[in-house]
């Protein structure tokens, strides 16, 4: 009854997390439209690369291909001249408010001090904050990790951020180096938890309606709570979690498949060749596994011609109808 008294509410916010390669403007338009549930959607992380920011990556966080969803756009960036410009660029397209990643484990960008590379560097920090300080009119938040190579990092950040103005704070707590694997540790969670004086968004590893109530018990003043492969394996988790039960296989699968057929359209719009039709369509059904069945998930998967992808998807409805 506490649960359903914080959701009606509306104290415990379901964000979506940004996957780069998933979560694009196509994928978080169908999940809001057919799923709905997300209250916050961020775009995946926006860069400085090679002078200039990525024409996809701006394209993505376009008002007209994000209509009706709450987007908040993410930058990565480790220098207060990288967060001006790209600051300045989603300002342009209208938004007032932006999402700074410090906790991006690719290594990629973790040896240019972003993401989580970043966390050893508490003067970086400063710079950044100072930045953030200078620009009242734009609502910032940052998503972190507790460090890069040792799980007590955050506690030379923490002290930084929290005499910084921020809407909020996300954190996954695992460090860099493990990327997505092992255990969150959720005693350096509860001992950030204490000492955060910003709104905390908490994320990592809630993949069933039951994790959730769980975290929400031990933690029931967190601003809210942030879904990502568990809610790409799962995209009624969130409208689970809102509605207060659990839906059965047959009407998570009714979602997915209205899901699909919307997702399909639109990648055969936008692509004209077969493999990249493919490859973006694959990537929809990537952490599918466990709701399909390995045999028809690896058959999906697997499928080399849109033919083939086509006749293991009519399988699948197939089966799902009787």
């Amino acid at each position: 009854m506490a649960l359903q008294k914080r959701l009606r509410e509306k104290t415990m916010q379901i964000h979506c997390a940004p996957l780069q390669g998933y979560t694009d403007h196509a994928y978080r338009r169908i999940l809001h439209q057919l799923a709905g549930g997300v209250d916050v959607f961020y775009t995946p992380f926006i860069r400085w690369e090679k002078g200039e920011v990525r024409s996809k990556d701006e394209v993505d966080i376009l008002p007209k291909n994000n209509e009706g969803v709450h987007l908040i756009p993410q930058i990565i960036c480790s220098t207060p001249d990288e967060m001006k410009r790209l600051s300045d660029m989603v300002e342009s397209h209208g938004y007032s408010e932006i999402d700074i990643n410090m906790g991006c484990p690719a290594p990629m960008q973790t040896k240019l001090q972003r993401g989580s590379g970043i966390l050893p560097h508490p003067d970086r920090i400063q710079a950044l904050c100072r930045e953030i300080e200078q620009r009242p009119e734009l609502r910032c938040s940052v998503k972190m990790r507790l460090g890069l190579d040792r799980n007590d990092e955050w506690q030379q950040v923490l002290p930084i951020l929290n005499q910084t103005p921020l809407q909020h704070i996300t954190l996954h707590p695992r460090i860099g180096k493990q990327m997505y694997k092992g255990e969150v540790d959720m005693q350096q969670f509860s001992l950030f938890c204490d000492q955060c004086r910003h709104p905390l968004v908490f994320n990592g590893d809630l993949r069933t309606l039951a994790d959730i109530n769980r975290l929400t018990h031990s933690f029931p003043h967190l601003q809210g709570i942030m879904l990502g492969r568990g809610l790409l394996a799962r995209p009624t988790l969130a409208r689970e979690f809102a509605d207060g039960e659990e839906w059965n296989d047959a009407k998570r699968m009714q979602v997915l498949c209205a899901m699909h057929q919307e997702m399909l359209q639109f990648v055969t719009t936008k692509y004209k060749v077969e493999s990249q039709i493919l490859l973006h369509i694959h990537a929809f059904w990537e952490f599918q596994e466990e709701m399909l069945g390995r045999k028809i998930w690896k058959k999906i998967m697997k499928a080399g011609n849109l033919k083939n992808y086509l006749d293991a998807v009519r399988q699948l409805l197939h089966s799902f109808e009787n």
